[in-house]
């Protein structure tokens, strides 16, 4: 999408590398309360789920396609994990949900897989391949909302400033997630691991 960002609102993608944390619900907690004022839109991370794909990939050969599509919907369950410990938060198909929960002040956590199947066939929608993450996908997802920012929630430390097309050669984030970025969006990665100590 070129020319002005259309909301102020903030992607918050929620890497599975958090997800073994006790204190997952707390940190993020905290990082909603510290990006105070702003319309906030979870984009959880692939984590064990995803991995769950990965493995039944590498034995069973399903191939990309069928590949992609079951990792989105390990996404889905995600979601509806991260809702558990955010019981404020509502989990949306599609950022248009996103108004009445907003409005509320509430953060809204999207079913990747539903918003992926509206999404299928648009211009600029992502590629069915394992090069594509849920890193690409929160960039997608910022590109359809809108968004002024996107923030990458990991637990590595990225060297600054952030070069995103030598972070995807280091595998920081996902090798697709350079071409998925928006043009004219705020992006950051921030080390959860070390931030909630």
């Amino acid at each position: 999408m070129s020319g002005p960002r259309k909301t102020t609102g903030v992607v918050l993608k929620v890497g599975g590398s958090l997800f073994d944390r006790p204190d997952l619900g707390q940190g993020l907690r905290y990082c909603l309360e510290v990006i105070s004022g702003e319309r906030h839109l979870l984009i959880p991370g692939g984590g064990p789920t995803a991995q769950a794909v990965r493995a039944l990939d590498r034995c069973h050969g399903l191939g990309e396609e069928t590949s992609h599509w079951l990792a989105l919907q390990a996404l889905a369950l995600n979601a509806h994990f991260l809702a558990r410990l955010l019981p404020d938060a509502v989990v949306v198909g599609q950022v248009s949900d996103c108004q009445a929960p907003w409005s509320e002040g509430r953060p809204c956590i999207l079913d990747a897989h539903a918003f992926a199947l509206a999404d299928e066939g648009r211009p600029g929608c992502l590629p069915h391949s394992w090069q594509v993450t849920s890193d690409s996908l929160a960039a997608r997802v910022a590109e359809v909302a809108g968004a002024g920012r996107l923030i990458l929630l990991k637990s590595v430390t990225f060297p600054r400033p952030v070069d995103w097309v030598e972070a995807s050669r280091c595998g920081l984030v996902d090798s697709y997630f350079p071409q998925a970025l928006p043009a004219g969006i705020e992006v950051d990665a921030v080390n959860c691991r070390a931030l909630w100590g």
